[in-house]
């Protein structure tokens, strides 16, 4: 598998909001990422509506 098509700047980015190490990221399948992605933009809504 293909490490993804993505900035130095963008995987380090990603790799801190999701908690994962920057490697792990790196070589994640797509659609794993994109489910991780919204489920941390749910996470961070449900946070903000409780405010």
């Amino acid at each position: 598998m293909n490490p993804l098509q993505i900035s130095a700047d963008t995987a380090i980015e990603l790799a801190k909001k999701l908690n994962v190490p920057l490697e792990q990221l790196m070589h994640m399948p797509k659609h794993i990422l994109m489910q991780k992605l919204m489920e941390a933009e749910q996470g961070s809504m449900e946070k903000k509506e409780d405010k």
